[in-house]
């Protein structure tokens, strides 16, 4: 169990004894059974390992879920090598999926399945527009959106009525990855970034929104050229411009004056691309993107800005410090208000204890009566929140 425990988080012998401060002898003594860690030591473990102590004690390594399917990485990063944050991320969000299926059974029956699908081989656009719907999500929406952040909250918020889960990764860096996918029905999960800016897990949401109508799950970045299987490429690419069509709808784009104003393919100025890219709540290279798909601009002029942006990119995630966040929002920001609305739903009707919420949200109780209050009374047709 103790090899078990070390490997599935990540960790050679070497980096986790130093972790929790013994000799690596001394760890490779305990997993071949020639001593034993003090309760204290296995509490260091556990909390190196991102385990319950409890699972110390399993008479063999659980089944764990399949590794998913890597398709991307920022340029720099090593294809198939997973870090321990990345890992653990990827187990809690399976773990949370799980447990909210629980849940919403328990609190109000059988939870909504997200039924729109798609071929690699449909027309984005059209895919686009039919997410739109579903979702409730009209072009005009985003002139009431006053920023970034604004916009990704509206996404989420619509994607989680719809039925998917979607949950914010907090301790992997960026460029490892953007955001991932579990496709199981019903209440499908995406999980993305806090570390990205807004306007990117906006895109990464509905990158993987794709995937999810595709049944492709992947490690999700925005780097159509890293090498990989022709297949793999092909849903990428599809990805990628269902998910920018999404948050720019063609039609629109080019009914913009300052599209309209310039016919043909043109280079932009920085200042023009970050005007429209703000309109629209994304990035820059999202909206130059669309102007090239669009015919608007051409491939070199595009293939020129993007480089440079990925590079500023990546010196901003370098430098990026995080800003401090109270308890109560950070519990709703990693786990969704859906996921949230479950198990305060599930507190007030007696099926979970108070020790379950602390858990289930990683909070301290004292933090519970402000938590209700972000959430403002939302509602459950099996229960309330208020």
């Amino acid at each position: 169990m103790l090899t078990w425990a070390r490997e599935s988080a990540g960790f050679d012998v070497q980096v986790a004894a130093k972790k929790i401060q013994v000799r690596p002898e001394s760890l490779e003594d305990w997993e071949r059974g020639q001593s034993r860690p003090t309760v204290k030591q296995l509490r260091n473990l556990a909390r190196a390992y991102k385990r319950p102590l409890a699972a110390f004690y399993l008479p063999e390594p659980p089944k764990e879920f399949k590794p998913m399917h890597d398709f991307r990485r920022l340029p720099g990063q090593v294809a198939g090598v997973q870090s321990p944050d990345l890992r653990y991320e990827i187990r809690q969000a399976h773990n949370r999926r799980d447990l909210a299926l629980d849940l919403y059974q328990a609190v109000e029956g059988t939870p909504p399945r997200f039924g729109l699908t798609a071929r690699p081989s449909d027309e984005p656009e059209q895919v686009a527009a039919a997410i739109r719907r579903a979702l409730g999500i009209r072009a005009e929406d985003r002139v009431r959106w006053r920023h970034e952040y604004d916009a990704f909250n509206h996404w989420r918020n619509a994607l989680e009525e719809a039925g998917v889960l979607v949950f914010q990764a907090t301790t992997v860096e960026a460029p490892e990855m953007r955001g991932f996918s579990i496709l199981d029905q019903p209440l499908p999960a995406i999980v993305v970034n806090i570390k990205d800016p807004p306007a990117a897990r906006s895109f990464s949401m509905a990158h993987e929104l794709c995937h999810i109508m595709l049944s492709e799950a992947g490690l999700c970045d925005l780097d159509e050229e890293a090498p990989r299987p022709k297949e793999d490429q092909r849903v990428e690419v599809f990805c990628n411009m269902v998910a920018g069509a999404s948050l720019v709808p063609r039609d629109v784009l080019l009914e913009e004056a300052a599209v309209r104003g310039k016919p043909g393919r043109q280079e932009w100025s920085d200042d023009e691309i970050h005007k429209l890219a703000g309109r629209y709540r994304v990035s820059p290279e999202v909206l130059l993107r669309r102007l090239l798909i669009c015919g608007r601009t051409t491939e070199g002029f595009y293939q020129a800005k993007r480089g440079e942006w990925q590079e500023k990119y990546l010196r901003s995630a370098e430098r990026r410090e995080p800003g401090f966040v109270p308890p109560y929002d950070m519990a709703i920001y990693r786990a969704g208000r859906l996921f949230v609305r479950l198990v305060l739903a599930s507190y007030y009707q007696d099926t979970i204890t108070a020790s379950d919420v602390s858990d289930y949200l990683e909070i301290r109780l004292k933090h519970l009566h402000r938590i209700e209050g972000a959430m403002g009374g939302e509602k459950l047709r099996g229960g309330t929140t208020s």
